[in-house]
């Protein structure tokens, strides 16, 4: 769609250009019944090269297409108007140029879910970056956990490497609402922090062929989870103390798959309950919520399940108590670390189970200094 609108605006800016050439006689142009005055021309011209601007910056600088096709609709209305019964209908073409100049404030300006992501994420790095280098994880911080976690944390490689105040994670996959919706494709990026716990999820996929913006946030003011069609139209607004609960548990599931050391510092209560499992409670100021960690022989995460994470309903406002896990696939080195890398996230529906997202993870990163 955003190579369409490109397309579109590009043209129009081209046409613009035929005022300049009629202005300084360059080309006779028939179709241009009155007369442009030199002066008119310049500005003829400064509306093309504007609109060209702001095409390039819904590639460049996305952040700022919004203001330079603003001031491309400005200036190309007032030549319009301005020769209003040769080039009226380039109105038509304003009209698009306004749709997209506004979904373009939402999506990538000051107004919408993607910026209100980055301020969070930048006052999370602000703070991480004021508080003092941390040290590294011996074998003696693994001790107190149950074997198969220790077990492991060493797979992960934790030991030797500082510990863990937060990671960034960019992913992509598929998603669905549901077991019978279908699958939209998505990009993901998040951050994690950890004194005090907050994770911001950022998620762009596709509907219909319609963009789709998702922001998840967990804070110390609780969670909250809000997808927009087109950046604008509202799809889900959750927030409350069973969401918070329920985004518990993933901050839980995120510490265990891509910052795995953090798990030392991190005060969960521990019970062991065979050589390849065990169970993970932590409470996190009301919210308690439990989780069991399975393992393979060779001491690889291969299986997350807890109750405490309500499955949405199709409905996108009612949370449904199911059973939800994140079988793993793959691991793969990332930095010093090796991570989960494929792998999916699935509800025990009544009606069977069904997973709803399927994801590779492209990177996962704990030096997030200097960002």
């Amino acid at each position: 769609m955003r190579i369409a609108i490109a397309a579109w605006i590009a043209v129009h800016a081209l046409i613009h250009f035929l005022g300049f050439a009629k202005a300084f006689d360059l080309a006779a142009l028939e179709e241009l019944k009155m007369p442009i005055s030199r002066p008119m021309g310049v500005v003829w011209l400064v509306a093309g090269l504007t609109l060209l601007g702001a095409v390039a910056g819904m590639f460049l600088a996305p952040r700022w297409f919004w203001l330079m096709g603003l001031a491309g609709l400005i200036v190309s209305q007032a030549v319009i108007v301005s020769a209003w019964n040769d080039a009226r209908f380039g109105t038509i073409a304003n009209a698009v140029l306004a749709l997209a100049v506004i979904h373009g404030a939402f999506a990538w300006g000051p107004f919408g879910l993607r910026d209100e992501y980055d301020r969070l994420v930048q006052s999370g790095l602000k703070e991480m970056s004021t508080r003092p280098r941390p040290p590294v994880i011996t074998d003696e911080d693994l001790s107190p956990l149950p074997a198969p976690v220790q077990r492991y944390l060493r797979f992960a490689g934790v030991v030797g490497t500082p510990r863990v105040q937060g990671f960034r994670a960019r992913m992509s996959g598929r998603i669905r609402g549901a077991a019978t919706a279908s699958w939209m494709p998505f990009t993901a990026e998040q951050y994690n922090f950890y004194d005090p716990p907050r994770r911001y999820f950022w998620i762009e996929a596709t509907r219909g062929g319609l963009p789709v913006g998702g922001l998840h946030a967990y804070g110390e003011d609780g969670a909250s989870m809000r997808i927009r069609l087109l950046s604008l139209l509202p799809v889900v607004t959750l927030s409350g103390p069973q969401m918070t609960r329920g985004e518990t548990v993933t901050l839980l599931n995120d510490a265990c798959l891509f910052a795995p050391g953090v798990l030392v510092d991190l005060p969960i209560q521990w019970r062991s309950v065979d050589d390849h499992r065990a169970e993970a409670t932590w409470q996190k100021g009301p919210h308690l919520v439990r989780a069991l960690l399975v393992f393979d022989d060779s001491g690889a995460l291969v299986d997350f399940q807890s109750d405490d994470r309500p499955a949405l309903a199709e409905d996108g406002r009612t949370l449904l108590p199911q059973r939800w896990s994140t079988p793993i696939q793959e691991y793969r080195t990332m930095g010093p670390f090796r991570l989960a890398a494929v792998g999916e996230a699935r509800y025990a529906a009544p009606a069977g189970d069904y997973a709803y997202i399927e994801m590779e993870v492209q990177e996962v990163s704990t030096d997030l200094r200097g960002e």
